[in-house]
């Protein structure tokens, strides 16, 4: 078998969220299929700028082949356009121009696949909002898989994306919640899917005493990882952590492991270690008493699963749908709403230490079932060999023209963010069905 696996940026060094996922992916894959990765030159998600050559290459024994993106992204046009898609009446060439500024625009790469479209037996596109997600999928209709890494953002309703959501052959989900986002905007519950979400590299035995040595770590603490910005919930963790640790009489150290764009609060209680290493990474969780994941926007959350990889129990943020459900699905984490819930769970965590271990046990157990590696690649191999049996024909009416020049230009598309304030919010726990299915 075949595979393509096409994303926006690729590198050993790449490491957000959707791009480390394509990668762990591809890497897995590659023991059961011949696998090639089609990206761009691209290593900076807010630019897009061409800063690696384009052609072969070749990453952790996986080929590659980049190709150039048309632009750098312009910000400030970028976010007038999404003002415009996301929060008024709009047109289709709204949506095509702010796809093509949401970038990477890489036409060399869409006329690749066009032009070999029947080198692979199925391409895995990742991230449904991006340029080559949504013109890919249109040249090679009958071998398109998307895995959408959807949040719940206004991206989910821009109208273009519907009939994607429909037209690919298969859709591999990350939870429960995105599954239901993306069939509440597009009604898609006729394509096939499965929620398999991504594995993780833990490593079978971690040292947490040694992070404490390398770092100085000596007390009870609480670890963040990932990028440090507003959008993924710190600014809010800042405050309410400093309103725990000033009036809990023994409160945990807030240990931070990431990049930082924004200001690190002057605190005792704080500690900042910037951008550490993978094993660094996980000696940190091991030594730690629990993850705290205050980000308002996830579709799966792959530091979460980490962290229950490593029996750590997870404190997350509630008006997360995804991090709400993978808690009480899991057993393994509570949530907050509020700075009086943050603070009671986060003293709970710290005080009641035995609780805490049972919670980070349930974690374990959940990763186990639902997320070793040996599950999520059972789960892409039955998706393969079941749409081999259907044959490779698009599905009906994908792809869709896109309307001429005048009927693109009228203004008769609704806000898409009204599409997904129609979707009833929490989490999604009618099921625990992890089968390949269709209308599940």
């Amino acid at each position: 078998m075949r595979l393509g696996v096409v994303v926006q940026r690729y590198g050993a060094d790449i490491n957000g969220g959707a791009e480390l996922h394509a990668r762990y992916i591809a890497e897995r894959l590659a023991r059961h299929a011949e696998v090639e990765v089609l990206t761009t030159c691209a290593r900076d998600y807010v630019t897009w700028r061409n800063e690696l050559p384009p052609g072969p290459d070749t990453v952790n024994g996986i080929p590659v082949r980049r190709f150039r993106v048309r632009r750098p992204r312009d910000p400030e046009r970028f976010g007038r356009r999404s003002r415009r898609v996301f929060h008024e009446t709009h047109s289709v060439a709204d949506e095509l121009k702010w796809l093509e500024d949401e970038g990477p625009a890489s036409p060399s790469l869409v006329s690749y696949l066009r032009s070999g479209e029947t080198r692979w037996d199925y391409l895995l596109f990742f991230s449904y909002r991006y340029y080559h997600a949504y013109h890919g999928a249109r040249v090679v209709p009958g071998r398109a898989v998307l895995v959408p890494t959807a949040e719940r953002d206004p991206a989910a309703g821009v109208g273009l994306f519907g009939p994607l959501f429909r037209g690919v052959r298969a859709l591999m989900y990350n939870s429960f919640e995105e599954r239901a986002l993306i069939n509440g905007v597009s009604g898609n519950e006729d394509v096939p899917g499965v929620v398999v979400g991504v594995g993780s590299e833990v490593p079978a035995r971690t040292e947490p005493e040694r992070f404490r040595q390398r770092y100085g770590v000596n007390r009870r603490f609480a670890v963040y990882v990932g990028r440090i910005d507003e959008n993924k919930g710190c600014k809010e963790l800042f405050d309410f952590f400093l309103r725990y640790a000033a009036r809990e009489p023994d409160p945990l150290q807030l240990v931070l492991c990431g990049h930082s764009i924004l200001e690190i609060p002057d605190s005792p209680h704080v500690r900042h270690l910037g951008f550490v290493p993978d094993g660094d990474k996980f000696d940190a969780v091991a030594a730690s008493e629990l993850l705290v994941m205050p980000s308002y926007f996830e579709s799966l959350s792959m530091v979460a699963l980490e962290a229950w990889a490593l029996g750590r129990p997870v404190l997350a943020n509630g008006r997360c749908d995804v991090l709400k459900g993978q808690c009480l699905r899991s057993n393994a984490g509570l949530f907050y709403d509020s700075f009086e819930e943050f603070a009671e769970a986060l003293g709970w965590l710290g005080r009641r230490r035995e609780q805490a271990r049972a919670l980070g046990a349930n974690g374990l157990e959940y990763y186990r079932r639902h997320y070793a590696w040996p599950v999520v690649e059972g789960k892409y191999l039955e998706m393969f060999n079941r749409l081999s049996s259907e044959g490779r024909a698009p599905r009906a009416g994908w792809p869709p023209e896109i309307p001429g020049y005048w009927d693109r230009r009228k203004a008769t598309l609704p806000p898409a963010a009204y599409a997904v304030e129609k979707v009833p919010a929490g989490p999604a726990l009618g099921s625990d069905q992890w089968t390949v299915a269709s209308g599940q």
